[in-house]
Formats: C-alpha cells, sequence, structure tokens
C-alpha cells in the first residue's frame, strides 16, 4: 500500500510540473540545429560541417532527459521548470540584473541575487548555461587543434555532442517565452487583453511550429555574414535582450490570430520563422567563434 502512495504522489507532482522549459518543442529545436549547421563556413573544419543532422537531432536533448520514467524513480532529475533553460527578465530590476550577469559564475551570479533578496532559480540561468557550454566547446576545439591523429576522432566526438547540447539552450534563448515573466499566458495587468491560457507556450512553440514551420522558411532568414565574437558573455546578455524585445510582439501576433496548429496567418509565420533564424544565426556563430577563437591562446 505505501508504494502504491509513493508511485501515486510521485506521478500527481509530476503531472502538476508547468510546460515552461521545453522550448520549440522538437520540431522547432531540430530546425534550429540543422539550419545552424548547414550555414557555417566552409573553413570550419569538415567533420563538423558533416554532422548537420546529428546536430539537429542532438539539438532537443535536454528536454529529452526529462523523462517522467526517470524522475519517478528519483527526483534529482527534475521534470519541471529547469533553471538552465530561462532567463525572466524582468523578474528583477535592470541593474540588478546588470550587476548580477557580470558575476564569474553562475554560483556568484545565484549570491549576486540572493543579496538583494531574489531567487536565482526563479530569475533563470540560461546565460550562464550558454557561456559554461560555449567555453567548454572551445577548449574541446583546442584539444583537437593540437591532439595527434589517433586521438582526433575521439576529441570529435565529444565536439559534436557538446555543440548539439550547446544548440538547444542557444535555441531556447531564440523563443521570446523563454526569457521572460510572461511565459505562459499574460499575468498582471493586462490592458491589451493578451491571451492568458495556460497552454499559449506549447501552442505557440510546439502546435503552430510542428504544423506550419520547415527548414525552406528558415534558412534563406540566416544571415550568411559569419560573426566572430570578441566577448562571448557580452554577445549572449545581448541576444537574450533583444529575444526580450519581442515579447509583446509575440503576444500581439496572437491576439490578432492564436498561435496553434490551424492557424495560416503570414505574420505569425513570418514572425516564428524569424526567431527559428535569430537562433540558427547565434548558435552557427558561437560554434564559429569557439573554434576560430580557439587558435589563440
Amino acid at each position: 500500500m505505501k508504494t502504491r502512495v509513493v508511485v501515486a504522489v510521485a506521478c500527481a507532482a509530476v503531472l502538476a510540473v508547468p510546460a515552461i522549459g521545453f522550448a520549440w518543442g522538437e520540431a522547432g529545436h531540430r530546425l534550429i540545429g540543422e539550419a545552424a549547421a548547414l550555414t557555417l563556413p566552409q573553413a570550419m573544419p569538415a567533420f563538423v560541417r558533416a554532422a548537420s543532422k546529428q546536430l539537429a537531432y542532438l539539438n532537443p536533448d535536454p528536454d529529452r532527459w526529462r523523462s517522467r520514467d526517470e524522475s519517478s524513480l528519483d527526483p534529482a532529475l527534475d521534470l519541471g521548470s529547469d533553471p538552465d533553460h530561462f532567463l525572466n527578465i524582468e523578474r528583477v530590476t535592470p541593474a540588478v540584473l546588470a550587476e548580477a550577469l557580470k558575476a564569474p559564475s553562475r554560483y556568484a551570479y545565484g549570491d549576486t541575487l540572493a543579496a538583494a533578496g531574489v531567487s536565482a532559480v526563479k530569475v533563470g540561468f540560461l546565460p550562464f548555461r550558454i557561456l559554461e557550454l560555449s567555453q567548454r566547446l572551445r577548449e574541446e576545439f583546442r584539444l583537437w587543434r593540437a591532439a595527434p591523429d589517433s586521438t582526433k576522432p575521439f576529441i570529435e566526438q565529444r565536439i559534436i555532442n557538446d555543440a548539439g547540447i550547446l544548440g538547444h539552450y542557444v535555441a531556447d534563448g531564440s523563443q521570446p517565452a523563454h526569457t521572460t515573466v510572461q511565459y505562459n499566458g499574460w499575468t498582471g495587468p493586462n490592458p491589451n487583453g493578451y491571451a492568458t491560457d495556460k497552454r499559449f507556450h506549447s501552442r505557440f512553440e510546439s502546435a503552430y511550429v510542428k504544423a506550419n514551420e520547415k527548414l525552406a522558411d528558415v534558412l534563406p532568414r540566416v544571415d550568411t555574414a559569419v560573426r566572430v565574437f570578441p566577448d562571448l558573455r557580452a554577445a549572449i546578455i545581448a541576444y537574450l535582450h533583444e529575444t526580450n524585445g519581442e515579447v509583446e510582439r509575440m503576444y500581439q501576433l496572437d491576439k490578432a490570430h492564436p498561435f496553434d496548429a490551424n492557424t495560416t496567418d503570414p505574420a505569425d509565420k513570418a514572425f516564428v520563422a524569424d526567431r527559428l533564424a535569430a537562433g540558427a544565426r547565434m548558435l552557427r556563430d558561437i560554434w564559429w567563434t569557439a573554434w576560430v577563437t580557439s587558435a589563440k591562446s
């Protein structure tokens, strides 16, 4: 009897978990990963350029890991609102957030927010997750450059895996609902009458994208002028602020033509394709930056 009670409680907890964290759904994540890989410069090592399908597959992996089968055995692998997947920019004042984002590590970032009376778990760790994985990738490229031919294939496997996982979090950062407290229906004062339903997040990023967006919609929107970021942290923070600037536009479009599997409005399609392309461009440029700057040390 006790076992059945424990299992029932665990299942209830899982079902109560909000949908936030599954940015873009499987389809959108794959589109971003593949578009990023297909627009890499020819000077990128061939083993990376040849891995476009694998990089697309890996992009949704951090969401796949949050399996109900596993979390029911032990909640350490939490299905909830994993703070590595978002940055709720409006949760704190701009000054406090700016100061916290200067912290040397995610731990110091948490301490800075705590000193201001704010929980880092509620604000989110997305910029640090992207930065950490970007730095790891750059170090792996350094190792690959220096490795004998007999070892290079082992490092290549690690590079592709980590580049793919990094892609997930960069993709999360192009989804406006992953940069705002308004992540799943508008909350608080709502003079413009934006959607408040708790299906908003999944309607936008999963149902709509799966039904309406294809690689051919995204690729032409990915700027081919590849960038090398002199300051990865600054570039990541600017990217997330840019995405946050699209939050109200997302709700305005949803009010006019609600995002769902049946919506065919051209403005909705263009907006989502632009957001997917922004994620693909940022991901490609972080991969490229990691490669180019790995030659300098």
